[in-house]
């Protein structure tokens, strides 16, 4: 009986509002769906990838039968702070269009979608986290855009994998200006002790040792990742993944 009414209740809900597509807005069969057209411009990342940053290699890498993990140029070159980063996405005009929407449209109702999309990108990780901590918004930016768009992907994710979550272990101290049009340089310096761990919430959310996967929408050079790491590490932090909606692949 309860499933019925469930059943009357949903169908009702969708004469009045029907399913949209998340990507252009057009009407769907399913709730949380995307398009054919809009499914068939996005670009998701999958083997070969680097074995830390997850930055997809354009031919199979084979490893030369010695068991080790190939890795990008640039971790070669000079590693992370976090063990490894995982992306579901290309970003690119396609994926953009989900990301804008979600994060400055008021577009919450794209978080089952999204996060299901993040989950699919963090498998193998999830069953050996301790804690999800979303990368945090500075009050006053928190205060105009009403919601930290990292901060609902991880709510839902916890709700998905049974991994506790928190949202105010990391907290951003400065208010940093944005990102976008800067440089690695800049971006690097701009970030720079930019975040703080809650020494309070640390102690009640068993920071020290824990195995930590930090939720971001966008990877790009990775300075604000790496920045929210160390601020995790310093604070007895033990491994840190970083799963993001989409990452920028030059």
């Amino acid at each position: 009986m309860i499933g019925w009414a469930r059943t009357v209740a949903t169908m009702g809900i969708n004469a009045i509002l029907p399913p949209r597509c998340g990507g252009c807005g057009d009407v769907t069969d399913t709730t949380h769906a995307v398009c054919a057209d809009c499914w068939a411009g996005l670009r998701f990342i999958s083997a070969p990838q680097c074995a830390c940053c997850g930055y997809p290699f354009e031919l199979d890498v084979f490893d030369g039968g010695d068991g080790k993990q190939m890795l990008c140029a640039a971790c070669l070159q000079k590693k992370p702070a976090f063990e490894q980063a995982r992306a579901a996405l290309v970003y690119d005009d396609h994926s953009r269009e989900y990301l804008l929407r979600f994060k400055h449209a008021d577009r919450g109702d794209l978080t089952p979608l999204l996060a299901r999309w993040v989950y699919q990108a963090g498998k193998g990780i999830w069953d050996q986290a301790d804690l999800i901590v979303p990368v945090p918004l500075h009050r006053k930016r928190l205060l105009k855009r009403r919601y930290n768009q990292s901060g609902l992907l991880a709510a839902k994710l916890s709700r998905m994998t049974d991994v506790p979550w928190d949202g105010l272990v990391l907290r951003r101290a400065r208010n940093t200006r944005s990102l976008g049009g800067l440089g690695p340089s800049s971006r690097k310096r701009e970030v720079g002790g930019a975040f703080e761990v809650d020494v309070l919430r640390a102690v009640k959310c068993n920071l020290a040792g824990a195995r930590i996967v930090l939720i971001d929408d966008v990877l790009t050079t990775g300075a604000t990742a790496n920045a929210c790491v160390r601020a995790l590490k310093r604070s007895g932090a033990m491994h840190v993944s970083v799963i993001t909606v989409a990452r920028v692949v030059r």
